[in-house]
């Protein structure tokens, strides 16, 4: 068995170990603003709910273990005391993935990633009007364990409001688990649909991706590709050059004048096997 002295192994080794044993872990898809009302948005795993009365949840938007930075999430909420903790589910994971890239401060994380500023009843920061359950909430509490790099900051909230979309209630008003669809975060590039058990998301990139935002109307608009799709489209950091594209074009001829609806759907075809580039050359091809 191998044993640990967790003060003589790295803390990115520690980390890795952490997360790949503690796992699946809830996703607090977290909503903030900062001192000027610019939005942010950022998933955290380090989250669980604590308690009914009041209702309670903590995230942890832990210090980087590369550098040792802060997150903006936590920078918003020592200021203003607020977030709203949207729930991940699987129509919206791709998403969120994108949503994680470290854009600099003051980029919207909600145009970057395709998902749509939702306002909310009691708190100032914005909701994600895709999740099916988001939180209205105000910080009560921050509690920080360290200043090193992957040191935790327990952001603790108090609900004030719950919005559920009702097309994730069973009969009897409960939330139906399969309906909700929630998915979870694992070690490395791995999740967790609780209905459907684990599968695997690519890391995004270390440079930045273009963003949902960057991509043409023609096909952000689409009436195929749903926003996994564009998550995915948008986790790139430059689209493919005219030549690169007609170099593919040659090779699959197929492709070319088709219709968009049947180009969108070959394009897709493509996204299933998480081949980006290939689905972005079909939907380039005139």
């Amino acid at each position: 068995m191998l044993s640990i002295d967790p003060k003589k192994v790295s803390t990115g080794k520690l980390h890795s170990y952490l997360l790949g044993a503690v796992a699946p872990r809830p996703i607090a898809f977290a909503s903030t603003i900062d001192a000027d009302g610019n939005p942010n948005l950022s998933p955290f795993s380090f989250f669980n709910v604590f308690g009914a009365n009041p209702p309670t949840m903590i995230f942890s938007p832990a210090r980087s273990v590369r550098n040792n930075t802060t997150k903006h999430t936590l920078d918003n909420a020592e200021v203003t005391k607020e977030v709203v903790i949207n729930v991940v589910n699987y129509a919206i994971v791709q998403q969120m993935s994108l949503s994680s890239t470290m854009y600099p401060k003051g980029v919207n994380e909600f145009e970057k990633s395709g998902l749509t500023m939702l306002k909310s009843d009691v708190v100032k920061p914005f909701r994600v009007a895709e999740s099916p359950v988001q939180f209205e909430c105000k910080v009560t509490d921050i509690i920080y364990t360290g200043n090193e790099g992957g040191a935790g900051n327990l952001i603790v909230c108090e609900v004030v409001k719950v919005h559920i979309n009702d097309d994730v209630l069973a009969e009897d008003g409960s939330i139906d688990q399969h309906k909700i669809d929630l998915v979870a975060r694992a070690g490395g590039s791995y999740y967790s649909r609780a209905r459907d058990g684990f599968f695997e998301i690519p890391k995004p990139i270390s440079t930045l991706g273009i963003g949902v935002d960057a991509i043409p109307s023609s096909i952000k608009n689409s009436n195929v590709l749903t926003g996994n799709n564009l998550g995915m489209l948008g986790n790139v950091d430059q689209i493919p050059n005219q030549n690169a594209v007609d170099n593919f074009a040659k090779e699959h001829s197929e492709f070319i004048g088709l219709e968009t609806t049947k180009k969108h759907t070959f394009a897709q075809e493509y996204l299933k096997i998480n081949d980006v580039e290939s689905a972005w050359k079909v939907l380039l091809i005139k």
